[in-house]
């Protein structure tokens, strides 16, 4: 995306799930154009740390921290650490996410609850662990959340993944609406069927899925996780600044209409 290669100069970005597949992407791209990045995940630091550098992500630019958000005490770690490291928080991605694929009537209790957790309550607890730091820093700051297009239009086998990213687009409209007269926005990007991670080993190994994933992408063919990146760093400028509750559809028109 042609913005300025200072862009974000000055802006100190949390992430969590930032060492995944779209996740690099979304921090290279970030970095690349001044931001100082505080990065969560659940992987030991070391393969993080690995990730990153073979990602071309230059470390003095972030701050690792590994940690489990479906605990508050470890996002109230990763929020203090982060503040510790790089100052007052401007933006926080609630990225981090998993999805476990299989019928409707053969997911149990336990993967329900995970995938619950994982998803949606990690980003509630991180974005109010966030605003809470804003406000005390006095920064109008940002909340953006991953969520994606089968929120509104359900592709078979993924339903708990389904039903929480819908909920975390209510999340997102509700810290969009309850923190406006404080200055503080939210918004969520929606990618649609990215070649990385899960769907790109899907689309490589499962004929069924390609086909029909081929067929439900009006534009034809997976979507590059540089362009989630991209939309990433829009909603970080201030080209963005008037948006809050929006959530930025990026999914090569899977949408438009839904598909069997």
């Amino acid at each position: 995306m042609p913005f300025r290669d200072d862009a974000l100069a000055g802006q100190h970005i949390v992430i969590s799930g930032g060492v995944g597949a779209i996740g690099l992407h979304v921090v290279r791209a970030l970095t690349s154009h001044g931001a100082s990045m505080t990065v969560n995940d659940v992987i030991e630091p070391e393969e993080a740390q690995r990730r990153l550098s073979e990602a071309g992500i230059q470390p003095e630019q972030i701050h690792y921290l590994r940690g489990d958000l479906t605990r508050t005490v470890d996002v109230e770690q990763l929020v203090e650490s982060a503040r510790a490291r790089f100052g007052p928080i401007h933006t926080t991605l609630c990225h981090a996410g998993m999805v476990i694929a299989k019928p409707l009537m053969e997911y149990n209790e336990a993967e329900w609850d995970r995938i619950m957790a994982v998803n949606t309550k990690s980003a509630f607890l991180l974005g109010q662990a966030s605003v809470r730091a804003m406000l005390a820093d006095g920064i109008k700051g940002h909340l953006i959340f991953t969520t994606s297009w089968v929120a509104e239009t359900p592709w078979p086998g993924i339903a708990p993944y389904i039903a929480s990213k819908a909920a975390m687009n209510q999340l997102m409209r509700s810290f969009a609406r309850e923190l406006a007269d404080k200055g503080i926005r939210a918004n969520g990007v929606a990618p649609g069927i990215v070649g990385a991670g899960m769907a790109k080993r899907q689309w490589d190994t499962e004929p069924d899925y390609r086909a029909r994933a081929e067929k439900a992408i009006p534009l034809g063919y997976l979507q590059a996780p540089e362009s989630v990146a991209d939309a990433f760093l829009f909603l970080c400028s201030s080209a963005a600044s008037y948006m809050t509750g929006s959530v930025l559809l990026v999914d090569g028109g899977c949408s438009l209409y839904p598909m069997d």
